[in-house]
């Protein structure tokens, strides 16, 4: 399969996930990550309507961007969905739409000062409170969420996690639904948690069941990295 028929059977997959969970597929956007993909690789995915593309490194962002600026394309939302660095910001709030992992006060102020245009960044949460992976624990959400909430020039959309890997997708249910509960409590507390980044694609299809509304998928669009 080439990269327009893995995208269309991803798509498949995606309305049917929205349809079993009785969603409007409309309100569930495809992240297409094509980390370490050449810039041109995206072209058959764009050329199918696909506009959310997802990057882990900023230079990669930033690189890709600025190809498709020059071709005249400006109808794309570009997301980072990789680790903040300090010194690597600069890359991407000019560029960036979304922001999927953003956990500290500071690297919410520093993505402030150098956007160019809208910028709304997700709250990254360690669901499963594991010590190799970054984020905040889900007791902490609520607070660094009113943290992250005060910082002018940003909105703070929602909340992104990557649960533990589990063989079987299923296993992955108990996470999402701590996800769904999180948000529910900070909309309680006024925020605006409207957005939830999770599923990618061995587990979309169950995320979707919890009310993600951006699930990431890059290998089984863009195929397998070298």
């Amino acid at each position: 399969m080439n990269t327009a028929q893995r995208l269309l059977a991803i798509r498949e997959r995606l309305h049917a996930a929205c349809l079993a969970a009785e969603r409007d597929p409309s309100q569930v956007h495809l992240v297409a990550v094509s980390k370490t993909f050449p810039a041109e690789a995206l072209d058959p995915a764009y050329e199918l309507g696909q506009r959310h593309f997802g990057e882990n490194y900023a230079q990669e962002l930033r690189d890709k961007a600025e190809r498709f600026e020059g071709l005249g394309v400006t109808d794309l939302s570009w997301h980072f969905i990789g680790r903040l660095q300090s010194n690597k910001i600069k890359h991407i709030a000019p560029r960036a739409r979304y922001v999927h992992a953003v956990e500290k006060r500071s690297h919410a102020e520093a993505l402030a000062k150098h956007a160019t245009g809208p910028l709304s960044i997700f709250l990254s949460v360690n669901i499963g409170e594991e010590a190799s992976k970054g984020g905040v624990l889900p007791t902490e959400v609520l607070a660094r969420a009113e943290e992250l909430d005060a910082v002018e020039g940003l909105d703070l959309c929602g909340l992104m996690c990557m649960p533990p890997r589990c063989e079987d997708p299923e296993d992955a249910a108990p996470y999402f639904a701590r996800m769904a509960e999180l948000a529910e409590a900070g909309r309680a507390h006024g925020l605006q948690l409207r957005e939830l980044s999770m599923g990618m694609s061995h587990d979309f299809h169950v995320a979707v069941r919890y009310g993600a509304t951006f699930v990431r998928v890059g290998s089984a669009i863009f195929g397998k990295r070298s």
